[in-house]
């Protein structure tokens, strides 16, 4: 019945407009093009539906592919795929209300049947035990009223109805509609159980109708008693109905719950102004609660919560201890911690939590055995999560065995767990995340400990420790003492004196407070010949370790000494430089003087614009810029020719004084760089972009000696909070180009200072994703995450042009949310392009390999001569070969190799022969 009636609603949602006895044919040339149309869609749903059982059947945690398939399937109208799809996706998660309501309204069309209205009834089961929703208990109620004509339906009814206020009656906003529902149905039995107009009622009939009676006014009174939203409307609705005064117990009921319903308003209001996720509201609720006290209403606020924020592992935990310290409660403390586990199952503590809970309630072996399976499948990201579940898991066993019995089921079952473990961890967790998460091997150690002191198998305790010596702890102090202090409580002295020996021996960390131990052993249990061998066997390991000890102290002394070294040469090749750089300019100063002065037939030159240095003028200038300004290139000496034209001198802003920064104001100023050479007027442009910082004071553009923007400024506020303010636009978007904005720090002041923005350490609540396509969005990337939780940020990387370099971080609300989202989006693909998804952790930055002292000096030497940049194309194009070899004493680097000039480094730079404008003139006809 349910096929035929799913056929003959498809064929009918299939056929088109018009007709329908006409079965879709017509004249019209429209209706084929459409018709050709939905032909072409349908296959292409089809195909997608077929992508999306393989990427499930890849991922079956991929959350996002089971709602768009069955979003597919149920437009599609495939029915049986359809269910098998909500089943496949139940089995793994819970699902939410939007979700079930779907499912359950599908499944309620084609229930025609007792049999198949049974199987509806199980599914509201179903649905009701994932998250408290009145919609839900209110959708299942108003269904089993229509099974009222079934033996005990009204029963049924009234069961589910009372099901329902215990679940959701106490919900202020929400409780109120399954009240007046209960009421109504309460009402329409009323009135079957009227007698006909003008007959007498039987007594019978009498008595129905008086207990009809009660069941209203006994629901009205209990929801008189509750603080709902709208009780007033209901309290004049119970005066209007009741022929009889309201009793005062009820009145009082009704007052204190008006009462409590004060203080709940506050917290109901910021829950529904605030966004979603609310969890701060939703706790600063629990706790009102909490002091309230009362069981049931903690309960409920718990069940709200975790609706809205189900993959908080925090709050799953709270309300878990809850409900086993004060509720105790079996079925409601083991449903509790299923779903928790279902919901978070990448947190071991909430799993570790369901098995103590399952054992506490006296649960099946055989049941507690199949959660500890599940949890080892649940994917968790971190090597010592499986540690702690197996740890878990043993201390169970451990309980189970009757260590009074030479031998028993369980304690075999004991050991078989424990090589199990062993064994999985090597296997399973190293090969996955290349470490076992056990190094200590505390697995093997409270195996060893079962063994020698509940089991008296000293023999296998040895066997164990051995072979955790072996994985890498023989020289750890602390790993020879704890088998040492087995072997004193549970063995003998023999072994006792073999393992510190061992000890002595191997024990790299702390040898002499190994050598402490086995002297006071030998001091209270040794003979002469124990002592003396063990005072000459702890006297040799420590000599030879305090000998050990100095070589390293020498050898880090001497790397010390070497680094004190390099720094010096560092300052050396410093204070070098800045002497050639200040000579060099002197003498070209010198040079350009005598030029001035002489004409030749050059004619009269120009003045040449002076180079502007990085951060001259309007910045924080380095002490050599200092000299720059202030020497002959400066604006002291001035040429005897024409003056320049305008156009000239606006381009090389010869007539914009230069102001020296004023280290005083950099709590007010940021320093703006990476801006496009291109930029016009950069001035205006900053100005306007700035201006909503707070009021602009100045902005300084630096420009070169041909007046284009070198793409840096400085701009300085009124008030500091505005230059705070500033910082934030770091990284916008200006004419396509990442805006960089800094502090204003003077780094020769403060050569440690950084302005790199972002965290280079772990931050378990970010992502760092690769493989992305340049062409992903911001938008684009934070529609596939946001359903795994609630994104803060998300940062698309580019290079200083501005181009996406196909890498992002996203930022999540907690690593709860970051650890789900790394589960289900890595290996995910987006736009063809496969992504990977892990836990931000930057690796550390390598340092640049430091020049070898030998070779700092002529490394430095091009750059002491030519200035920063080097050589610049109007010192090129204004100076002739000869006199560029004249004057330099060091040969230029070619292919990376020095050549070695005639003259020593001793001797002193020979001055230049000064030359008019005729000279040059010569020296270059003759060449």
């Amino acid at each position: 019945a349910a096929a035929g009636a799913e056929a003959a609603a498809e064929e009918e949602r299939r056929l088109p407009e018009g007709d329908p006895e006409s079965g879709g044919d017509s004249d019209d040339e429209g209706d084929s093009d459409s018709s050709g149309d939905g032909e072409d869609e349908e296959k292409e749903n089809e195909a997608e539906i077929q992508r999306l059982e393989e990427q499930r059947c890849i991922n079956a945690f991929d959350y996002n592919c089971h709602l768009d398939l069955i979003k597919l399937l149920r437009q599609e109208g495939e029915l049986v795929k359809l269910r098998r799809a909500r089943q496949k996706m139940s089995e793994l998660f819970p699902l939410t209300e939007e979700i079930w309501l779907d499912w359950l309204k599908d499944e309620i069309k084609m229930a025609s049947e007792i049999s198949e209205r049974e199987k509806v009834y199980e599914l509201f089961e179903r649905a009701v035990k994932d998250y408290i929703c009145p919609e839900i208990w209110l959708e299942y109620a108003q269904y089993s009223i229509g099974g009222i004509g079934q033996e005990g339906g009204i029963e049924r009814v009234r069961s589910i109805f009372e099901r329902a206020l215990t679940a959701v009656g106490l919900h202020v906003t929400k409780g109120t509609a399954l009240w007046e529902a209960y009421r109504e149905f309460e009402n329409a039995i009323l009135e079957t159980a009227q007698p006909a107009p003008g007959s007498i009622p039987s007594p019978e009939q009498q008595q129905v109708l008086c207990s009809q009676l009660e069941k209203i006014h006994t629901l009205f009174r209990r929801q008189l008693g509750i603080p709902l939203l709208d009780m007033e409307a209901s309290y004049a609705e119970y005066e209007e109905w009741s022929e009889e005064p309201i009793p005062e117990t009820t009145i009082k009921n009704y007052k204190k719950a008006l009462q409590q319903l004060e203080k709940c308003k506050p917290y109901e209001e910021a829950l529904l102004g605030a966004e979603t996720p609310k969890l701060a509201e939703y706790q600063a609720y629990i706790d009102f609660e909490m002091k309230a006290g009362d069981p049931a209403r903690i309960q409920l606020i718990y069940e709200r919560a975790l609706a809205e924020n189900c993959l908080v592992p925090d709050l799953w935990a709270r309300y878990n201890q809850y409900l086993d310290r004060q509720l105790k409660v079996k079925e409601l403390v083991l449903s509790a911690h299923d779903r928790a586990v279902r919901n978070c199952p990448w947190t071991v503590g909430l799993w570790i939590r369901y098995l103590l809970a399952m054992e506490r309630h006296r649960v099946e072996h055989s049941v507690i055995s199949e959660i500890f399976e599940k949890a080892l499948n649940a994917g968790f990201i971190q090597a010592t999560d499986y540690v702690e579940i197996w740890q878990a898991y043993l201390d169970y066993l451990r309980r189970r065995v009757d260590f009074t019995q030479d031998s028993s089921k369980e304690l075999e079952e004991l050991r078989s767990a424990f090589a199990r473990a062993v064994e999985y961890l090597k296997q399973e967790v190293e090969e996955r995340f290349s470490e076992s998460g056990d190094p200590s091997c505390t697995i093997m150690q409270n195996w060893a400990r079962v063994e020698a002191r509940l089991c008296n198998n000293m023999q296998k305790a040895r066997e164990l420790w051995d072979n955790i010596m072996t994985k890498g702890n023989a020289k750890y102090a602390n790993m020879w003492l704890e088998y040492y202090n087995l072997e004193r409580a549970h063995g003998d002295t023999q072994h006792c004196r073999k393992a510190l020996h061992r000890a002595v021996q191997c024990t790299s960390d702390y040898p002499e407070h190994v050598c402490e131990v086995l002297l006071t052993l030998e001091r209270i249990e040794g003979t002469l010949e124990d002592w003396d061998a063990a005072v000459q066997k702890t006297e040799n390991r420590l000599a030879r370790v305090n000998e050990q000890r100095a070589k390293a102290a020498e050898k880090e002394a001497a790397l010390a000494k070497q680094e004190e070294e390099r720094a010096e040469q560092r300052k050396q090749a410093r204070a070098e430089k800045k002497a050639s750089k200040k000579a060099k300019k002197t003498r070209i100063g010198d040079k350009r003087k005598v030029d001035e002065d002489d004409e030749g037939e050059w004619g009269q030159e120009e003045e040449l614009p002076s180079k502007r240095h990085r951060g001259e003028g309007d910045g924080v200038l380095p002490e050599e810029d200092m000299e720059v300004e202030t020497g002959l290139f400066g604006r002291s000496e001035k040429p005897d020719g024409p003056a320049i034209p305008k156009e000239k001198a606006s381009t090389s802003r010869k007539d914009v004084p230069k102001v020296f920064h004023d280290s005083s104001k950099d709590k007010v100023t940021v320093f703006v760089s990476n801006l496009s050479y291109t930029m016009a007027e950069p001035e205006a442009k900053l100005r306007e972009l700035f201006g909503s910082c707070g009021e602009v004071v100045e902005i300084r553009a630096v420009f070169n000696n041909k007046g284009t923007f070198r793409g840096y400024c400085y701009v300085q506020f009124r008030e500091e909070e505005a230059a705070q303010q500033a910082l934030a636009l770091d990284r916008t978007a200006v004419e396509g180009r990442p805006m960089f904005v800094s502090p204003c720090v003077d780094k020769n002041k403060n050569p440690d200072f950084k302005v790199f923005r972002y965290s280079t350490t772990l931050e378990k609540h970010k992502l760092f994703i690769s493989g992305l396509p340049f062409s992903c969005t911001k938008e684009e990337l934070e529609e596939v995450c946001k359903a795994h939780g609630n994104v803060k940020d998300i940062r698309l990387v580019t290079n200083r042009a501005g181009k996406p370099k196909g890498l992002a971080y996203v930022e999540y609300e907690n690593e709860t949310q970051a650890s789900q989202a790394v589960l289900k989006m890595d290996g995910l693909t987006v736009k063809d392009h496969v992504i990977k998804v892990m836990i931000s952790n930057p690796p550390l930055r390598k340092l640049p390999d430091r020049p070898e002292p030998g070779r700092a000096s002529l490394s430095l030497a091009p750059r002491q001569i030519y200035g920063a940049r080097g050589k610049g194309r109007t010192q090129l194009s204004m100076m002739p070969r000869a006199l560029q070899r004249q004057s330099n004493p060091v040969a230029k680097a070619e292919n990376g190799m020095v050549q070695n000039s005639p003259a020593t480094s001793s001797d002193p730079p020979a001055e230049p022969k000064k030359m008019s404008n005729a000279d040059f003139a010569k020296m270059l006809l003759k060449k």
